[in-house]
């Protein structure tokens, strides 16, 4: 069986793979510092309640945007699992050209989210990750990666809200149930989401009519990027996994 391990700045998403089919995903926060060992429990354990047992594992890969877990993370599957992991970055073969000013610059998990769309819808395809930044990535017919935009993503936003004025509670992000709120909770995840809405139609429009680009494809993922999916017709497929199949495709290019 493949792992499959998506460190992002939030959370860190595990998928494991049986050939091409993904049989369970789970999840950890990433901003608690762990020890390899920690690691290496935590994963066990998480597997083991998934009936997946640490022998079963045959490879991992790894998309990172948080460098200072990487270490423990890297040496975690080392030594409880026997395997060193591929990680996503220079030499390792995505099926994406960046052809953008400064091609370093773009995220593993932006990399792994054009190369699991371009492989699972073709292009050209835009490519919306509703994460800790909302981000709007832009994939050519031929597979290369020509533009992308980052914008806050909603939580970054609502945190915000309630740190930065003192009367402002936190609040579930969630669509009210009319925009025409009338009380302080409604109103912040009216602003919230439908403020999103907004966004994501107005980038999504920009960016297709400035690329001259015919039948673009946009594909949605990230954990809150259903309840944006769900209130547009800018959005044609949300897929929640995109990532992790992104990484499960990318490994098939190293063999």
């Amino acid at each position: 069986m493949l792992v499959t391990i998506d460190v992002g700045n939030t959370n860190i998403t595990f998928g494991v793979f049986d050939k091409k089919a993904l049989v369970t995903t789970f999840r950890m926060t990433t901003k608690q510092l762990r020890t390899s060992d920690e690691y290496g429990i935590d994963i066990l354990e998480m597997l083991e309640r998934n009936r997946i047992f640490g022998k079963d594992v045959e490879n991992v890969i790894i998309a990172s945007v948080v460098p200072d877990v990487m270490h423990s993370l890297n040496n975690a599957v080392i030594k409880y699992f026997g395997i060193t992991p591929v990680i996503v970055g220079p030499g390792v073969r995505t099926g994406i050209r960046v052809v953008t000013e400064n091609p370093k610059q773009i995220g593993a998990d932006r990399i792994v989210d054009a190369a699991g769309a371009f492989s699972l819808y073709g292009g050209p395809v835009l490519v919306l990750d509703f994460g800790t930044a909302t981000t709007y990535d832009l994939v050519d017919a031929s597979g290369a990666f020509v533009a992308g935009v980052t914008a806050p993503g909603i939580r970054i936003s609502a945190k915000a809200l309630w740190q930065d004025a003192a009367k402002l509670p936190k609040i579930e992000i969630e669509k009210p149930a009319s925009i025409l709120a009338q009380e302080t909770i409604s109103s912040m995840q009216a602003g919230l989401v439908y403020g999103q809405i907004g966004q994501t139609e107005y980038i999504v429009r920009h960016m297709i009519a400035e690329s001259g680009y015919e039948n673009v494809k946009v594909v949605a993922t990230g954990g809150l990027g259903r309840i944006i999916a769900n209130e547009t017709d800018c959005i044609d497929i949300y897929d929640p996994n995109l990532t992790l199949s992104g990484l499960q495709l990318i490994f098939e290019k190293q063999k």
